[in-house]
């Protein structure tokens, strides 16, 4: 399969924190990223709640448990075993 590069700016501090928070999940920020890009091509959507209004920002863990629990309850398929093994070594291939 062939492979793209995505480029993305964020805040320094917020991406220490998600990089950190991606370690402690066992995963690549990279990983995580095509999780998410998987997510929202497989449901057609975003995975977690977009609003306005509010001035406090959510913690990267309060946004991830959020995920989490619409990945519960949603009734679209999850990735399979093999899926996410396939997104795995793409990661560990890049990075080499």
């Amino acid at each position: 399969m062939a492979q793209s590069a995505v480029t993305v700016r964020i805040d320094s501090e917020i991406k220490s924190q998600f990089d950190k928070l991606c370690e402690q999940f066992g995963m690549s920020a990279n990983t995580a990223f095509n999780i998410f890009v998987n997510a929202v091509v497989r449901s057609r959507s975003i995975p977690f709640t977009i609003r306005g209004g509010k001035t406090e920002q959510p913690s990267a863990l309060d946004l991830f448990m959020q995920q989490r629990r619409a990945a519960e309850t949603n009734l679209e398929p999850e990735m399979t075993l093999d899926e996410i093994n396939a997104e795995i070594r793409a990661a560990r291939e890049e990075a080499t």
